[in-house]
């Protein structure tokens, strides 16, 4: 019987209930119960998490739900209560002399990230975080309730998506218009939420005793493995091998169309002949799915047959829900849960196919011990969901208009490498905010300007006077809401791709590898979990090289 997300019930934690439990988890350890103590922390985790989660998920849902709001005003003050609750109990058994015992208990790299997690938080930022939250809240709010106006339409943002893929040069221009205009209209509240932001985030740093937020960043990201000089050598190796390439795609699209130039509306329209679509509606792609996981072997498309069966997707586009999409889980019952924004374009497909690697490897690993290796950290999550993107493209013909699947496997690899120097861009731009952080909003714009002309040397946004001044970045919700967590999606698509190029030999092959992957969850490292797919490291020179030499053998462009 699968399980229902209807008649899930998780109760609503007070801070006398989760002073209670966690004091539980505390006199169990004063007792000299460490193994129970553990079983109970981990109880206890996975139940709050299981709520914050579906408190974060019915916002997502309904931004405009006056409940859904109060609840997550809840979760914000409630959430660092629980951080200093857990980091307290962290401390404790990171402590007991016998290290060696615990490791056993937990496993060595679970004690790597507690050591890591005690020094992120401390009682004197727990208004600062709550701070944080809420600044998050207004943001993803702000951007849920913009209403903008298209060939006599009105919708929201994510409804602009087939306007801005439309093959019509001036329909496309005019979606980008529409989004920009919003975006001018709103950008001195934009910059005061940011700046707000980074202030606060500088100020935990302080009070911790870092120097700036960077560190600090990378910690709460609970990366164990490396650090900022490692992600600066991929940003250039990003800049030596990808930015040529996809420099060249954009002068051939130009010479293509027969364009004078590509302007930044012209840079979603992939194909030439236009991005093919959806092979139909919400329902169809649905059926279609469970058609393609099926074929694809394994226990894959069991899995997904029960989320669909249990109700945990919600992929239709609807006023009030918040842009883009994610997957999220509740570790109490073991079943994940997509979210997403279908709008009738290509990125229906991806989208999906990306969320359902998140959810796939999330149930994968859904009975390791302890609820630090349920996921891994955010960059090895994402090979997750970057790979089976590519490992769907046997079976894409299903998902895309009849005739269009060459064109739609061509499309994704475009769209692939094309990402590469905006998402070290994207991280480039808050490594110098962070160091920064008493740039004034002009100065953040100016800096995002001169990047772009680094890392996207092709972009021209014609009379677009909000991108074109350095606004573009306002738009990327992780870097209000996750900071540095965006290289983590370029780190992973060079894992990724390294997928691609094993299932053109052996494509049974490469999902078995998959499948094995996504069961290791988060017991290792990202380093560790590369090494142990068989994939070369993204930080190893010459990786990207490798996969821009066959990506152009590929495409035929030079």
């Amino acid at each position: 019987m699968s399980i229902q997300f209807s008649d899930l019930t998780l109760p609503t934690p007070t801070a006398e209930s989760l002073n209670a439990a966690f004091g539980a988890v505390s006199t169990l350890l004063d007792e000299g119960h460490r193994t129970e103590a553990l079983a109970r922390f981990d109880v206890e985790r996975r139940a709050y998490d299981s709520w914050a989660s579906m408190v974060a998920l019915r916002f997502s849902q309904d931004t405009t739900s006056p409940q859904a709001r109060t609840d997550r005003d809840l979760a914000d003050r409630l959430t660092p209560l629980v951080t200093e609750l857990e980091v307290a109990i962290k401390r404790r058994l990171l402590d007991d002399p016998d290290r060696a015992g615990l490791a056993t208990a937990i496993g060595t790299h679970t004690v790597r990230l507690w050591e890591t997690d005690i020094t992120t938080f401390d009682p004197r930022i727990r208004e600062a975080l709550e701070e944080e939250a809420r600044l998050g809240a207004d943001y993803t709010a702000l951007l849920a309730a913009a209403r903008v106006t298209v060939q006599g339409q009105t919708v929201n943002l994510s409804g602009l998506a087939p306007f801005a893929e439309h093959p019509d040069r001036a329909v496309r221009y005019e979606a980008e218009k529409a989004r920009w205009d919003f975006f001018a209209t709103n950008g001195p509240e934009l910059d005061r939420i940011y700046d707000q932001l980074v202030q606060v985030r500088h100020g935990m740093a302080r009070t911790l005793g870092y120097d700036s937020y960077t560190p600090l960043g990378y910690r709460r990201m609970r990366r164990v493995d490396y650090g900022p000089e490692d992600v600066a050598r991929f940003r250039e190796d990003v800049l030596a091998h990808v930015v040529p390439l996809v420099g060249a795609i954009m002068e051939n699209r130009r010479l293509t169309m027969n364009w004078d130039r590509v302007h930044f509306w012209d840079e979603s329209l992939i194909d030439p002949m236009g991005n093919p679509k959806p092979a139909g509606g919400h329902d169809l792609l649905l059926e279609r799915a469970q058609t393609m996981l099926d074929r694809m072997g394994g226990d894959l498309g069991a899995f997904y047959r029960q989320m669909v069966e249990g109700g945990f997707l919600d992929l239709r586009n609807r006023e009030g829900k918040a842009g883009g999409g994610f997957c999220t889980a509740f570790p109490t019952v073991g079943m994940p849960f997509i979210f997403a924004n279908f709008n009738g374009t290509q990125h229906d497909i991806t989208v999906f196919t990306h969320e359902m690697g998140h959810a796939y490897q999330n149930w994968k690993s859904r009975d390791l011990p302890g609820i630090d290796l349920l996921w891994p950290t955010m960059d090895a999550a994402e090979i997750h969901s970057m790979a089976l993107e590519f490992l769907t493209w046997p079976q894409i013909d299903l998902m895309v208009e009849d005739g269009l699947a060459d064109r739609f496997r061509r499309m994704h690899l475009i769209g692939s490498l094309s990402f590469l120097p905006y998402g070290v861009c994207v991280d480039h731009f808050q490594h110098e905010v962070y160091a920064n952080p008493g740039m004034t909003a002009a100065e953040r714009h100016k800096t995002w300007q001169r990047l772009e002309k680094l890392y996207l040397p092709w972009r021209d946004y014609g009379d677009l006077s909000w991108p074109a001044g350095g606004g573009r970045w306002q738009a990327q919700g992780h870097i209000y809401r996750s900071p540095f967590y965006y290289i983590d999606y370029t780190l992973a698509l060079c894992c990724a791709m390294q997928f691609w190029l094993h299932s053109r030999a052996d494509q049974a092959g490469a999902m078995a590898v998959y499948a094995d992957l996504c069961a290791l969850g988060g017991s290792q490292p990202f380093t560790g979990l590369v090494d142990a797919a068989g994939l070369i490291s993204p930080f190893k020179q010459g990786t990207l090289a490798d996969i821009v030499q066959e990506a152009d053998r590929f495409l035929h462009l030079r």
